[in-house]
Order: C-alpha cells, then structure tokens, then sequence
C-alpha cells in the first residue's frame, strides 16, 4: 500500500512539475515574440531614417552640384572651335597619297 501512496504522490508531483514547465514555456514564446516584434518595430524605424537621410543626402549632393556647375558661354560668331581649326591645318593621311 505504501507503493500505491508513492506512486500516485510521484505522479502528482510530476504532473505539477510538468504544468510547471508548460506554463514557463508558454511564458517563455510570449516574452520572445514581443521581444521579436519591439525588434522589427525598431528595425523599420530605423530603415525609414535611414532611407530619409539617404534621399536628404541625395538632394543636398544634386544641389551642391548645380551650385558647382560653371555657367555655361555662348560660342562666338564667326570663330570655329580650335580643335576644327587645327584639323583644317594639320594634313591628315589621307593628302599625303594624292
């Protein structure tokens, strides 16, 4: 008789343990997923900075190169550019068969 009373105390206390664990685990998954979500939360937050400063970069930078840019000159009338003259001089190989 004393066995029957050990083994229904063991069952008990192992079917209270095995709760127990079951409880933790459940505990546990909760605390990991919102540990997940406040990471993915943080981790969207901090891409759309990221993005926003790209592009705030990008238009600074496409800025700063129009205020580099040189004003551009009209070509003069009646002068062709040097690099036409110098060909016009210069014999090609072409005059050297005829």
């Amino acid at each position: 008789m004393t066995t029957d009373v050990k083994t229904a105390q063991q069952r008990a206390t192992a079917m209270a343990a095995k709760e127990q664990r079951a409880r933790d685990a459940e505990l546990a998954m909760h605390e990991y997923e919102a540990e997940q979500l406040a990471i993915r939360a943080n981790t969207e937050r901090l891409r759309a900075l990221r993005l926003a400063k790209e592009a705030a970069d990008s238009q600074r930078a496409k800025a700063a190169a129009m205020d580099r840019q040189p004003a551009k000159t009209k070509a003069r009338k009646g002068r062709k550019p040097s690099a036409a003259v110098n060909a016009e001089a210069a014999p090609g190989p072409d005059s050297a068969a005829d």
